[in-house]
């Protein structure tokens, strides 16, 4: 939902709030469809207006969630809906300020809101949220930090400013992995900017060139001539399975 809010330069200004404007149906399902949201997720709305993106989710896919915004009447209204939706157990409301909110339960996090308050809400986000959440965003995204997807819809019924196209965003927290890695006879160094990736490989101190690099949460791979890595990183470790010179081999990756 876009229920937005300008921060004035003083704690004691009045917040301005410019009018609500529901997220379009069409928009609602696609967001959560690139998000893959299933039961076992938790969703949290951040700016969630009438709460029709928690209800999609508790109602389509029997996921659990959290809408938050802060106009008590939205709040209000969307627990009545969700009531009526039959899914007012999963689908949960309060009247809280986004930047307030604590992400950390959630493995979804929606967002339509200003790109400054999206711009603050960017290191809450890979602070709080673990590696493989998936973050969707609403016609603005977040600067500095590539989507991992982008997909233009068309709007059948727009509303107020909005343009007969939505733009959405997805973006799935990446594990932090840069450094220097060591295995017995490997040497590796990952250089990193969000999920984006690139990787110095050596085999007892010889360099070897990696191609293909890709991490994606804490799903970690790489390939190149006559070698290719594929693993996960958990507990700071990385491991999976090495293929060099034909032969497979178990390997777990430390930090020096």
């Amino acid at each position: 939902m876009l229920t937005f809010l300008a921060f004035c330069a003083r704690a004691q200004d009045a917040e301005v709030r410019p009018p609500f404007v529901a997220t379009p149906e069409e928009a609602v399902d696609r967001m959560l469809a690139l998000a893959k949201v299933g039961a076992g997720d938790f969703v949290i709305d951040l700016g969630s207006g009438d709460g029709r993106i928690v209800i999609a989710a508790a109602r389509k896919f029997g996921a659990r969630g959290l809408g938050v915004d802060l106009d008590a009447s939205l709040v209000a209204l969307s627990r009545e809906k969700a009531d009526e939706a039959g899914v007012g157990a999963l689908a949960r409301f309060e009247e809280r300020d986004v930047l307030k909110t604590d992400l950390s339960s959630a493995s979804v996090v929606t967002i339509y809101l200003l790109p400054s308050l999206v711009d603050q809400l960017q290191p809450k986000l890979l602070g709080e949220l673990q590696p493989g959440s998936r973050i969707v965003a609403h016609a603005f995204p977040m600067v500095g930090w590539k989507p991992d997807r982008r997909e233009s819809l068309r709007i059948a019924a727009p509303r107020g400013a909005q343009s007969g196209e939505s733009e959405l965003f997805l973006w799935i927290v990446p594990a932090q992995v840069r450094g220097p890695w060591r295995v017995e006879g490997w040497q590796m160094r990952v250089h990193q900017n969000f999920q984006e990736i690139e990787i110095e490989l050596a085999r007892d101190g010889r360099p070897m060139t990696v191609e293909r690099a890709r991490l994606e949460g804490r799903e970690f791979e790489f390939s190149g001539p006559g070698v290719s890595f594929r693993g996960r990183m958990a507990d700071e470790a990385i491991t999976g399975v090495m293929v060099a010179g034909g032969e497979s081999m178990a390997m777990t990756w430390t930090r020096p």
